[in-house]
C-alpha cells in the first residue's frame, strides 16, 4: 500500500519488492525438486521400472551389482556414492545460490 501511495505500478511492486524475497526460495525449490527427481529415477531404475536398457543409468548399475555384492563390493559403491554425491553437490549449490540472492544478505555488507 506505501508503494501504491507514491505512485509505483504493479509491475514495479513485484519486481522490486517481492520477487528479490521470493527468488531464494524458489531456488531452492528448483534443486530440491531436481534432487528428488534423481533419486526417483535412480529407484525406479533399481527396481526395474526406469528408463529402457540402452540407456544408463546409476539405478540399474546397482540392481545389477547386487549379485556381486560379496566379490566385487565396489560395484555397489561406486554407484552409490556417485548418486550421492550429485544429490549433496546440487542442493549445496542450491544453498549457496539462496545466500547469493538472499536481498537481506546484501544490504548488511
Amino acid at each position: 500500500m506505501a508503494a501504491h501511495s507514491y505512485g509505483a505500478s504493479d509491475a514495479k511492486i513485484i519486481f522490486r519488492h517481492i520477487l528479490p524475497n521470493m527468488i531464494g526460495v524458489i531456488v531452492v525449490q528448483v534443486t530440491i525438486g531436481f534432487s528428488s527427481a534423481i533419486i526417483a529415477e535412480a529407484t525406479l531404475s533399481f527396481l526395474g521400472l526406469g528408463v529402457p536398457p540402452p540407456m544408463p543409468s546409476w539405478g540399474r548399475d546397482l540392481s545389477d551389482a547386487r549379485g556381486y555384492i560379496r566379490d566385487a563390493w565396489w560395484l555397489v559403491v561406486v554407484p552409490a556414492m556417485t548418486i550421492i554425491t550429485t544429490v549433496l553437490s546440487i542442493n549445496f549449490l542450491g544453498d549457496g545460490l539462496r545466500d547469493a540472492l538472499d536481498p537481506r544478505m546484501r544490504t548488511r555488507g
